[in-house]
């Protein structure tokens, strides 16, 4: 029974609850995923099933059409293993029985995210960098579906990372830091449709910041925003301010919407050498800064990350080209549109 009137008692009992908790929640994490894989592996064996016995007795539909009432039957699950199901297994193991390297990826994702890999994107390349890019950030259904349709992956192959952390940091952060750093952010769930001030950006993107974070990537955590440095009488705010449990680290965010200007880096560069003198604890890595900018030139960028002396990277973002709901619901349909015009031109010509 703890001692009520040991302080250090109590510590070691809130100590050893919390290492308790960590430990329930990592086999829970851990139990889930080797379901998970169960659950691919069950389906590619299926599938394979399928593929062989339609090849060697020249089967044809109905054979999958028959396994569907029968397993829905046997099993009393009609949706998991509905023809449609059972097809989509057929084409599972079609796809991915020629490379091994993303037949092993898939069985870190669920289900419902491998087939919208699977139906929404053809090449292996590009397969490859949505399952990777799922299983490490957690990305659900609709973030993923999201993610493709934003072109998440031609931005990564199109548009280079720019950033000095080969310079400043050692090997083995530099490359965890690169890794966590993107070319450019999709932040068209903020619902911006025009030209706005730094401050609304901000607050946009606070009131959203769950949805944030997945855009960030995994590890990180949200410490706050306006978060304040002083040097002497002078004081500095930081727009966004993260931390990264990967790198161990945190990490400075910066918004400007206008294009990126070498200022911006020197101004980072302040805060950076603030945050590490400041706030940053001694068991911690070198804080890390990133200026969001709606435009760049690549020559300028590296102009100004060769100067700077903290690590830092210079991504753009985009922001809506498309109406919003609320927008979408005051429009009226194109049919009607189409409709009134039709009956506008015939009036004019009668």
């Amino acid at each position: 029974m703890i001692n009520k009137n040991s302080e250090i008692s109590e510590n070691v009992y809130v100590s050893l609850l919390e290492d308790i908790k960590k430990r329930i929640t990592s086999a829970r994490i851990k139990a889930s995923r080797s379901i998970n894989r169960e659950l691919i592996q069950l389906y590619w064996d299926i599938g394979k099933m399928i593929v062989s016995r339609q090849e060697k007795f020249g089967w044809g539909q109905g054979i999958v059409v028959k396994l569907a009432a029968d397993l829905s039957l046997e099993t009393g699950s009609k949706e998991g293993f509905s023809d449609k199901n059972l097809w989509r297994m057929r084409l599972f193991y079609l796809e991915y029985k020629k490379s091994p390297k993303l037949a092993q990826l898939v069985r870190e994702i669920p289900w419902g995210q491998n087939i919208a890999i699977m139906q929404m994107i053809k090449t292996n390349e590009e397969r490859e960098y949505y399952l990777k890019a799922t299983a490490e950030m957690g990305w659900s259904r609709n973030v993923l579906i999201h993610q493709i349709k934003a072109g998440a992956y031609k931005s990564y192959i199109q548009l280079p990372k720019q950033h000095n952390f080969q310079k400043v940091l050692p090997v083995y952060l530099a490359e965890q830091a690169d890794e966590s750093l993107k070319s450019v952010y999709n932040l068209d769930f903020l619902d911006i449709k025009k030209q706005v001030l730094e401050r609304e950006l901000e607050s946009r993107l606070v009131e959203k910041v769950k949805r944030f974070m997945l855009e960030m990537g995994k590890g990180f955590s949200f410490i706050g925003n306006q978060h304040k440095l002083t040097l002497g009488s002078n004081e500095y705010f930081v727009d966004l301010l993260f931390f990264n449990r990967i790198l161990r680290c945190l990490v400075a965010v910066e918004l400007k919407t206008v294009k990126f200007e070498v200022e911006h880096s020197a101004k980072l560069d302040l805060y950076l050498d603030l945050l590490n003198k400041q706030t940053k604890y001694k068991d911690e890595n070198p804080s890390i800064g990133i200026i969001f900018c709606v435009e760049k030139d690549s020559v300028v960028v590296e102009y100004a990350l060769s100067r700077s002396v903290n690590p830092m990277g210079v991504a753009e973002y985009k922001l809506s080209t498309k109406p919003s709901k609320e927008l979408k619901n005051l429009l009226p349909a194109g049919k009607t549109v189409e409709k009134q015009l039709i009956a506008e031109y015939k009036q004019k010509t009668t």
